[in-house]
């Protein structure tokens, strides 16, 4: 008959052959129950974590300033903010995250009206908004496009742009009241006006009837827009 220490030691003890040890635990942490093997027990130590609030920076852009030209008239009414100036006049309503104030100089200054994640999203965002909105009623912004291809031509009949993209048919585009778009060499778009989501919505719908392809980088594409070229299929080796 082993002792309880020998069966320990040589790895063949049986609970059944030591009916009387039972202050011995034999608890797995893994398990969860009794069985005939001896199972060291290990005690594990409670980690806790500690939390710390970190407060965000404010915006780089959100807290720059912007300076009102003098032929820019700016209304503001609560949330509501309306731009006027020569080339025309643009509103916007800002969320209840920000704050939009005017001091006695005519500067504008976009604020956080919250510590929130959304308000940190939105400071920057509706401060860029803004600073286009006095921009574009007073010098106004334009984008320019390029087409690549042989027979690839547009031109403007009325308040329409046609475009000829190699399809059977041409396609016609109805050109927005607020916009203004000329031709130049019949291969040169330039989409103007003082509304710069307006006309950067026009411009992306002029590009994806073609989309300028990687192997010859025919299509419509932005001026200074540089199209990734890829290599064609090699040839069969002789």
């Amino acid at each position: 008959m082993l002792s309880l220490a020998e069966a320990v030691e040589n790895g063949v003890f049986n609970y059944s052959l030591f009916p009387n040890q039972n202050s011995f635990n034999l608890r797995s942490a893994f398990l969860g129950e009794k069985n005939g093997i001896f199972v060291s027990s290990v005690p594990v130590t409670r980690v806790g974590f500690l939390r710390k609030i970190v407060e965000c920076k404010e915006s780089r852009i959100g807290k720059q300033p912007i300076v009102v030209p003098s032929n820019v008239t700016i209304t503001l009414e609560g949330q509501d903010l309306k731009v006027k100036g020569p080339l025309g006049e643009l509103s916007r309503t800002y969320p209840r995250e920000v704050r939009v104030q005017r001091d006695e100089s005519g500067v504008i200054t976009v604020k956080k009206a919250l510590e929130t994640r959304r308000a940190n999203q939105m400071h920057g965002l509706f401060r860029t908004l803004t600073d286009n909105m006095v921009v574009g009623v007073s010098k106004g912004f334009e984008k320019r496009l390029q087409l690549v291809g042989v027979g690839y031509r547009a031109m403007v009949e009325g308040k329409d742009l046609v475009l000829n993209l190699g399809f059977s048919h041409p396609v016609r585009m109805a050109i927005p009241d607020d916009l203004k778009v000329k031709v130049e060499e019949n291969t040169r778009i330039i989409v103007s006006g003082y509304d710069k989501c307006n006309i950067g919505q026009f411009a992306a719908s002029v590009r994806k009837w073609r989309p300028p392809e990687p192997y010859k980088g025919k299509g419509v594409k932005y001026a200074d827009e540089i199209v990734r070229r890829k290599e064609g299929k090699a040839g069969k080796k002789k």
